[in-house]
């Protein structure tokens, strides 16, 4: 999954793509195998200033567009917490995963069950919810609070009835233990991606498409020599 972040204030500065940039941006992806576009438009760091829900709509808006119309086939995911964004790309766009990293609530809920669309679901455990089962579970590292709970959930990290999704790029957890900044932070990152592979991730959550998906290639050698 890669990430397209059509924000000015999202905490790796290489991933903020202006408007007249959305559409290069998403065919080096594709190109370079991502299976999965995820388009933001509120930057939710640490400490972040949530835009006005029109100016997040404006700007996913126009990206959802312009991919939908180059590129049909490609499977996108809108990443907000906002229900009313969610029910306008639906409505705008069609189907489309909703990657919402405040864990949800009824609302939401009850918006992808009526949708029939899936549904990425953010540090907390899957709920109850009658006739819709299309959860996608992600642990929520860089949510948690501090880098000590990001490792002990990367360390519990399990595959369970759902498929995981694991959202570590570039994030503190590794800049911040290594006293580096997110920009130097490419190679750590793919060390963990490859921990989170042999831990049941079936997705990864990434700034950089090429190297996440030779780290993949590598793990697919590896595992097909234990078989």
């Amino acid at each position: 999954m890669g990430i397209i972040n059509c924000t000015p204030d999202s905490f790796y500065s290489p991933s903020r793509v202006q408007e007249g940039e959305v559409l290069a941006v998403a065919e080096r992806m594709v190109a370079d195998g991502a299976a999965i576009l995820d388009i933001g438009g509120c930057s939710t760091r640490p400490g972040y200033t949530p835009v006005e829900e029109e100016e997040e709509w404006r700007r996913v808006e126009t990206a959802l567009r312009m991919i939908r119309k180059a590129m049909p086939e490609v499977v996108l995911s809108l990443d907000t917490y906002r229900v009313e964004v969610a029910r306008r790309a639906l409505d705008t766009f069609g189907e489309m995963i909703i990657n919402d990293v405040s864990g949800g609530d009824e609302q939401m809920y009850g918006l992808v069950k009526a949708y029939d669309v899936p549904y990425i679901i953010t540090g907390r455990p899957v709920p109850e919810v009658h006739g819709y089962d299309k959860w996608i579970e992600d642990p929520g590292l860089g949510f948690l609070g501090s880098t000590e709970a990001d490792y002990a959930a990367l360390r519990s990290l399990r595959r369970g009835d759902y498929p995981l999704l694991v959202g570590l790029s570039r994030k503190s957890m590794i800049y911040r233990t290594l006293g580096i900044t997110p920009e130097e932070s490419l190679t750590p990152t793919q060390a963990l991606h490859m921990y989170a592979l042999t831990h049941g991730a079936d997705i990864l959550r990434v700034h950089d498409v090429l190297p996440a998906v030779q780290t993949v290639r590598m793990f697919t050698m590896l595992d097909k020599k234990t078989q």
